[in-house]
C-alpha cells in the first residue's frame, strides 16, 4: 500500500504479494479496510518504539541547540528506518482514497497527534535552561512548526533531492533554536499577566 497507494492496493495484490490466500486476509482482518488498520497499528507501535529507543539517555548539559540537535538526529535517524511507515502515513495524510478506512485513519489522525506531543516534549526538553514556564510554551508553540519540517524533509528524503539527512536536520535545528530563543528572551522580558 505504501507503494501503491490504498485504492491501487487490490486484495490479489496483497495476498499475492503476502503469499497467502485472499480468504486469510478476510479471515484475519476482515476487510482491505481491516488490513491496512492492523499495519498502521503496527507501523506505529513499531515506531514509537524505535523513537523511545532513540532517545534513551538525553543529554542534560549543554545548550539548547545542542540538546536539539541530540533529538533529531536521532529522530531522522528513526525515520529514515521507518520509511515505508511513514510513506504510507503521508500518502494517506494527503489523499482522500482511505475514507473507505475509517479505523486507519484514526491511527493516522492519533500518530500525528503523538508525534506532535514527542516535538513538544523534545523542544521544552532542549530549552529548559529557559525555565519550566519558557520551555513548556515554547516547546508547545514549536511543536506545530517542527511536524511541518519533518514533514517537508521526510518529502525532501524520499524526492531524493541530494541533501543528506544530517544536514536537513542541522537546518532544521538553526532555524528552530533561533525562534526558540527569540520567543525565550520574549516570554522572559514580557511584564506579567
Amino acid at each position: 500500500m505504501a507503494a501503491r497507494g490504498y485504492a491501487g492496493s487490490s486484495m490479489s495484490t496483497l495476498a499475492d504479494e503476502a503469499g497467502i490466500p485472499k480468504s486469510a486476509i478476510y479471515h484475519h482482518f476482515g476487510s482491505k479496510a481491516g488490513l491496512l488498520a492492523a499495519v498502521m497499528e503496527r507501523g506505529a507501535r513499531e515506531f514509537f518504539d524505535a523513537m523511545t529507543e532513540a532517545h534513551r539517555n538525553p543529554p542534560s548539559d549543554g545548550t539548547s541547540r545542542e540538546r536539539l540537535e541530540w533529538y533529531f538526529q536521532r529522530t531522522g535517524d528513526v525515520w529514515v528506518h521507518r520509511a515505508e511507515f511513514l510513506r504510507l502515513l503521508i500518502l494517506l495524510v494527503i489523499s482522500d482514497e482511505a475514507e473507505e478506512a475509517p479505523e486507519a485513519m484514526e491511527t493516522v489522525v492519533r500518530v500525528r497527534t503523538e508525534g506532535r506531543a514527542y516535538l513538544e516534549h523534545m523542544i521544552r526538553s532542549s530549552f529548559i535552561g529557559e525555565g519550566d514556564d519558557v520551555a513548556r510554551i515554547v516547546g508547545r508553540e514549536l511543536s506545530f512548526y517542527a511536524m511541518v519540517g519533518f514533514d517537508g524533509l521526510f518529502v525532501s528524503l524520499q524526492s531524493h533531492d541530494g541533501k543528506p539527512v544530517v544536514e536537513l536536520i542541522d537546518q532544521m535545528v538553526a532555524g528552530l533554536v533561533a525562534i526558540g530563543e527569540a520567543r525565550s528572551r520574549e516570554l522572559r522580558t514580557a511584564p506579567p499577566a
